[in-house]
């Protein structure tokens, strides 16, 4: 059984971005209640997106992912590791548009740590300009958000046609304890994935106060 989910949805927020059925308009716990979900297939217009599968009156995050570029979705990399569907879960994304500016973009990124998994972003980006993200919902530092944790597994989506040239891990010296290059996505030539920029784990890198996560980004 598939079913569709829509939303207008505002920029640069989580709040009142409810995907609701195409059909009934309900959300997708009261919809499919206890059924498992082992595909999502998200979709916008332009810019980059976040989506998360989240119970509303706890607020537990059972599964998060990367939207596309409307017209370039795959299913068969669309699929996720099997979760229940609560009668209390919602649907929720994390759009961003594409910076109008020049030689400037917008990014997202996935951390995940020992301490959990936050949604990061980064805005007006300027060009070949490392550029520390800060996590989406209250603007803190990698540092600052996951303090005496481990770096598991990072992974970041820039704008449609952006090409994410380096990410890097720095202490709160100013040193680089990180570094790894990234690619474009989508049907630019040398991507690799229509949904990430990068998309890196089994990482094991202990993070400390101070201590920020930087990209450097071409604009298309």
């Amino acid at each position: 059984m598939s079913k569709i989910f829509t939303d207008t949805s505002t920029d640069g927020v989580w709040s009142g971005n409810v995907l609701t059925d195409s059909i009934a308009g309900q959300s997708i716990g009261i919809l499919i209640p206890n059924s498992t979900l082992t595909f999502a297939q998200a979709e916008y217009e332009a810019g980059c997106m976040a989506w998360r599968l989240q119970n509303a009156q706890t607020l537990a995050v059972t599964a998060r992912g990367w939207g596309v570029k409307s017209g370039f979705n795959c299913m068969g990399s669309s699929m996720i590791p099997p979760v229940r569907v609560n009668p209390n879960d919602i649907l929720t994304v994390f759009p961003l548009a594409v910076d109008a500016t020049s030689n400037k973009s917008n990014a997202l990124a996935w951390v995940t740590t020992t301490k959990g998994t936050e949604l990061f972003k980064g805005t007006a980006i300027a060009d070949n300009t490392f550029t520390a993200l800060t996590t989406a919902v209250n603007g803190q530092s990698l540092g600052d958000a996951f303090f005496n944790s481990t770096l598991r597994s990072l992974s970041v989506q820039c704008e449609d046609g952006c090409t994410l040239v380096e990410v890097q891990i720095i202490d709160e010296m100013g040193g680089v304890v990180f570094t790894g290059q990234g690619n474009v996505r989508g049907p630019d030539a040398g991507s690799r994935s229509n949904h990430y920029n990068i998309d890196l784990s089994g990482l094991g890198i202990p993070i400390g106060k101070g201590w920020a996560f930087k990209v450097k980004t071409v604009t298309a």
